[in-house]
């Protein structure tokens, strides 16, 4: 019998980790799928022994980008409108005024989004990104393509990138049925819905109610509850180094306790070194008190920046830097790819280390994976880089109300209280892992490494019906 033929649309490096590099191939071919991605990255899938068509010509039309951004700024209106929450507001990238172009399309997309303020504005909005996409020369190629290679589904990675909106409409234009992957737990409410498929494919219940809400004009039977392949590999355990061989590739201490700080962007964190400095300071004050700590320092994979050099050097007795195995194309965030050799590098580092020390990211569920538990930054440092950024800020982010109690993390308040809560965390952290694993379970469809296997189900009962 012969295989159903899908293509995994990749539109940028995002969807490389959950489908390229998880046990997705693998199970899609179990199941009767062949499997072709459709490439559109820097990166050679067929090095990993994967069928591949790389896409030509991929370039958007000038409008489409425009169009965009006047839909996010009428999508979070519309949400601020429906539910009396100013909480939208902060999810909105400031305007560029830097150049003459900058200035005009920021004005262009301000007074388009005032004229198209509604509902049916925002469907004409719509409807005018997709017109202005079938104009294009990429679109045509994408036609070309699937006809020739007569997939019998298309399924894009991530919703966001506007380089997925031609071929999805290629494949609708045909009759093939697609589907997209919410590739994030917090990009439901940022507005991030560029792409418009025939199924949504989501992490969890919670999930699927948010994307309901946020999208009225999807129905209930296009989505479907799936779970996500990025905790996947958490639980093959055969990729676990020893703790002899991983301290030893990375020069670390063995008489030392290792605790992670996971570093963000400087947008999400402008002061990451600062915080990163604190724990070091009460780092080395357990230590003076009898304790062996060491901090293992993680930057966020798409940080290359060099503001953290000075924090590592000044503080090496403590800290020892491993620096995430991405690779940088190009200079734009999502140019950086994420590569294998990084996914058994961050299991490892889990493994390796006690706890981790962050600012409310999604770290949490990686170690809720290993039980070990998370601890979340809490306080604003005295001399801010960015007066006007706050930790408030990003704990009122909508995602974080899905957190089922307070008692999910440790919390660090102030500076001055960085020594005793790594000391709880290294002692009595057993309510906090088990209130992690409750939040894992609200925010990802459990059991975590069935995801692939539950996506690669779901797309042959789609088309099997």
């Amino acid at each position: 019998m012969s295989k159903n033929k899908i293509f995994i649309l990749l539109p940028d490096g995002i969807g490389l980790r959950n489908f390229a590099y998880s046990g997705f191939y693998n199970h899609a071919s179990e199941q009767g799928l062949d499997v072709v991605f459709w490439n559109n990255t820097p990166f050679p899938i067929a090095d990993l022994g994967f069928s591949e068509i790389p896409m030509k010509n991929a370039k958007i039309n000038p409008w489409t980008d425009i169009y965009k951004n006047v839909k996010i700024q009428t999508e979070i209106k519309l949400n601020i409108k429906r539910t009396k929450d100013n909480v939208y507001n902060s999810y909105r990238f400031p305007f560029s005024y830097s150049t003459i172009k900058k200035t005009a399309k920021s004005l262009l997309v301000q007074s388009l989004s005032l004229f198209y303020f509604s509902d049916n504005g925002l469907l004409k909005i719509r409807k005018k990104m997709n017109k202005a996409e079938r104009k294009t020369a990429y679109y045509q190629d994408c036609i070309e393509t699937l006809k020739k290679e007569k997939p019998e589904f298309v399924f894009c990675t991530n919703q966001r990138p506007v380089l997925a909106i031609a071929p999805i409409l290629a494949a609708q234009d045909l009759g093939i049925p697609t589907a997209t992957f919410i590739f994030s737990w917090d990009n439901l409410p940022k507005a991030t819905m560029v792409i418009e498929t025939d199924y949504y494919f989501v992490w969890s219940d919670f999930m699927k109610k948010e994307l309901l809400f946020y999208y009225p004009n999807i129905k209930e039977t296009q989505v479907f509850v799936t779970g996500t392949p990025q905790f996947e590999s958490h639980f093959d355990k055969s990729k676990i180094l020893s703790k002899e061989v991983f301290f030893e590739q990375y020069d670390l201490d063995k008489n030392k306790k290792y605790i992670c700080y996971s570093g963000d962007d400087v947008t999400t964190c402008p002061d990451d070194p600062k915080y990163l400095e604190d724990v070091a300071i009460a780092v080395r004050e357990l230590n003076k008190k009898g304790d062996s700590l060491g901090i293992i320092f993680r930057r966020c994979p798409v940080d290359f920046s060099g503001r953290f050099d000075k924090v590592i050097d000044n503080y090496k007795d403590v800290i020892k830097a491993i620096n995430p195995l991405w690779e940088k194309i190009k200079e734009e965030w999502n140019t950086i790819l994420p590569t294998q050799e990084d996914i058994h590098l961050q299991m490892n580092t889990i493994e390796h280390t006690e706890l981790v020390v962050n600012l409310g990211s999604s770290m949490i569920f990686d170690y809720a994976s290993f039980k070990k538990p998370c601890v979340y930054l809490n306080y604003d440092v005295a001399n801010k880089i960015d007066k006007n950024w706050s930790v408030s800020k990003i704990y009122n982010f909508v995602h974080f109300r899905s957190m089922p109690n307070k008692k999910t993390v440790i919390w660090l308040n102030n500076a001055k209280e960085i020594e005793d809560k790594i000391k709880l965390g290294l002692q009595e952290s057993f309510e906090t892992v088990e209130n992690a694993k409750n939040w894992f379970e609200i925010i990802n469809q459990h059991p975590p490494e069935d995801s692939s296997k539950r996506i690669c189900k779901t797309i042959q009962t789609i088309l099997a019906n």
